[in-house]
């Protein structure tokens, strides 16, 4: 499990200081990207002779609670699942002990062809350990 920080921004909210629904979506996609980070990868990277990106295919996002203007949230961030081109994340979203929303995210890893177009590629051993177990 990965952890990380954030707080809510007066932007990120309604007229009744309640977080956006939307901004949930944007808080699992910063958390996701500093896991990535923290294993040393990037959303765009370089791995043996491939450029490849994580573009998402399906999103979802539960609320239980509201957040609001102030509150520092804590995102959670788990790899649920691993598959040959994809990769599923879950999210929990906490202020403080109390879970606020949980989602998901799933991306496929693809192939940055020279025409911009994208092709799904199966994970590397060695990006599959690295999404799994760290190691720079």
């Amino acid at each position: 499990m990965f952890t990380t920080t954030r707080i809510v921004e007066f932007a990120d909210t309604d007229m009744a200081g309640i977080v956006h629904f939307a901004q949930f979506f944007r808080y699992m996609e910063a958390a996701e990207h500093a896991f990535l980070r923290s294993r040393g990868i990037g959303v765009f990277l370089d791995w043996q002779k491939e450029r490849l990106t994580f573009p998402r295919v399906s999103a979802s996002c539960d609320y239980l609670k509201p957040a609001r203007f102030g509150e520092e949230l804590t995102i959670e961030v788990t790899i649920a699942h691993l598959g040959r081109t994809s990769i599923r994340y879950a999210f929990s979203i906490r202020r403080e002990a109390e879970l606020l929303a949980t989602g998901q995210v799933t991306a496929v890893l693809c192939r940055l062809r020279d025409d911009h177009s994208l092709e799904p590629f199966p994970f590397p051993d060695g990006l599959r350990e690295r999404l799994l177990h760290g190691s720079g």
